[in-house]
């Protein structure tokens, strides 16, 4: 009764939404009077940075690349692209990569430049850009991504002011993936020397949109940038729209409100208790919502998963059945994907019953590699065979999650109670989650992994025994996935390489350090007057190709 009386009440509160939405509805066309085309969205974890060496989080990515461009970028069909850099050559040797640089591209107008007027971009501020990730006083967040990769003494050097170069320690195909991160933007020195740790909020880049204002908690400003560099296939510059606005609302069914009185363009997901009310348990529109907004999915290069801690010198393994394999097998057996994705999720993920690499990858991990199915026969066969005769005498295993997916690891712990095996739900803040795992303190955890750049390599690094946590949270040791690991750096040979891919997956799958959930989906709810609205794998905002056409309507 008490979940029957749950589920009446959030759906009498999304009525009153609702209606509310309908007294205080007006015709929203996403322009102001001036007839400028204003494209809202919000954000309701906050944008903590404007600084790319700080883009560690999707709310910081989304708004930096409305601000930068990159060297590289990476297209909807998850190929590497031409931007800043309009080609490359890569040596025989293929540790030193050459790229040639646009000649028409230049900085935003800002006060930091000789009358304020932005100059053109050159390689010296590709070098600079670059060497501000790794340097120790920035503290960058993102100085991972070059970290043993890059030649120790010259990583980046400048040939002229239109010619870049990489030089790495040695063969890294995923370096490509790397440089079109956010974290590897392209800004100005005199920016950074200007205004020291400030420039977290005073950015500067070669984007389609320039900064305009910043009030923190309130409201972020971007202006399109009228020298923009790029053109549309007919030749119109880019980008379409007049302005970007970013609010700030913390709560997701505000959010909402928002959206249904046309007061954002579109909303990245939405709050777990109105899935229902939008969306059927297949994972569409309900036919009274048809009509009314477009809804945007596609795969999205994410894992989510729970990990297990693995270290067998940790006291937390020494003590717990998680340390036989054949019980963490158990685990992944006793779980009805399919089941908590249609009920849970409304199907909006695929169930992982592969390997830990998503789909959409060119290396196939989802089609070739062998994952667990719901077995629950199997899954108490071996805990027996675990020595786990009478499970009576398993010591109970606590899970940590964090809120927002409490309701899947109780549906979880509850699927392995079924099983024999006793699971304890721990529902903590997100912070002292991630602490945890990094410390190893953490046994049985909720995690996801979204990729980097579109690589297996960026999810197989999660298993070096080599790494730290992050991104080894498991502290996975396996000397035949780690030969492996450093064979596939060397191998330049795409299919060679993708072979070693599929393997190191299998060999991961079958220790079973994590239980693979679903691979995630990227959902949007789109008003009906946005046009070019694309998703894409990374679920990065690509807001240069969108217009706004006519009035919003319901």
């Amino acid at each position: 009764m008490k979940e029957l009386k749950i589920i009446k009440f959030r759906s009498t509160l999304f009525t009153l939404l609702i209606g509310c939405c309908f007294l205080y509805q007006t015709a929203c066309t996403g322009k102001k009077e001036s007839g400028k085309m204003v494209f809202y969205y919000n954000e309701t974890t906050g944008i903590a940075t404007l600084d790319p060496a700080f883009a560690k989080n999707q709310s910081i990515m989304w708004a930096i690349h409305q601000v930068y461009n990159t060297l590289v970028e990476i297209d909807s069909n998850l190929n590497i692209v031409p931007s800043l850099a309009k080609s490359w050559e890569i040596d025989a040797g293929r540790t030193t990569y050459t790229f040639h640089l646009r000649n028409d591209v230049y900085f935003h107008d800002s006060p930091v430049f000789p009358g304020g007027k932005g100059r053109k971009m050159v390689a010296d501020d590709v070098v600079f850009s670059l060497n501000r990730i790794i340097d120790k006083n920035t503290a960058s967040s993102g100085a991972w991504i070059f970290n043993k990769r890059v030649d120790t003494v010259h990583p980046f050097t400048t040939i002229n002011d239109s010619t870049f170069q990489v030089k790495l320690l040695r063969p890294f195909h995923p370096i490509l993936g790397i440089l079109s991160m956010q974290y590897c933007s392209i800004i100005p020195k005199e920016a950074v020397l200007t205004y020291g740790k400030d420039f977290r909020r005073n950015p500067c880049g070669t984007g389609p949109f320039r900064f305009i204002s910043w009030d923190e908690g309130e409201a972020l400003v971007l202006h399109r940038n009228e020298q923009y560099w790029e053109k549309d296939k007919e030749g119109e510059r880019l980008p379409y729209l007049d302005a970007i606005q970013v609010s700030f609302f913390d709560n997701k069914a505000t959010e909402f409100l928002q959206f249904r009185q046309g007061k954002l363009s579109f909303i990245n997901d939405i709050d777990p208790s109105f899935k229902d009310e939008l969306l059927t348990k297949k994972g569409e529109l309900r036919k009274e919502w048809q009509g009314r907004l477009h809804l945007n999915k596609t795969a999205y290069l994410n894992t989510e998963y729970f990990g297990i801690l693995v270290d067998e010198q940790n006291p937390l393994v020494k003590k717990s059945p998680v340390r036989l394999k054949l019980v963490r097998q158990a685990m992944n057996y006793a779980i009805n994907r399919p089941q908590l994705m249609m009920y849970m999720r409304n199907s909006i993920g695929i169930p992982a019953e592969a390997g830990f690499v998503p789909g959409g990858l060119p290396s196939r991990n989802v089609e070739l590699v062998k994952g667990y199915t719901y077995d629950p026969g199997k899954a108490r066969q071996l805990l027996k065979q675990a020595g786990f005769t009478d499970t009576r005498t398993i010591p109970a295993i606590t899970l940590l999650t964090i809120p927002i997916y409490a309701d899947i690891a109780s549906f979880v712990a509850k699927q392995m109670e079924e099983i024999g095996l006793p699971v304890q739900v721990e529902v903590i803040q997100k912070s002292l989650l991630l602490e945890q795992t990094a410390k190893s303190q953490a046994l049985f955890f909720r995690g996801s992994w979204i990729a980097d750049y579109p690589d297996a390599e960026n999810y197989m690094a999660m298993f070096y025994s080599k790494n730290p946590a992050p991104p080894n949270y498991t502290r996975y040791k396996n000397p035949v996935f780690d030969q492996l690991y450093e064979q596939a750096l060397l191998e330049t040979n795409d299919s060679a390489r993708y072979a070693l891919y599929r393997t190191m997956d299998q060999l991961v799958i079958n220790d079973a350090p994590v239980i693979p959930i679903w691979y995630d989906m990227a959902i949007h709810f789109v008003q009906n007057n946005v046009q070019g609205f694309r998703t894409n794998a990374l679920n990065l905002l690509e807001l240069r190709r969108v217009k706004l056409v006519g009035a919003v309507s319901y």
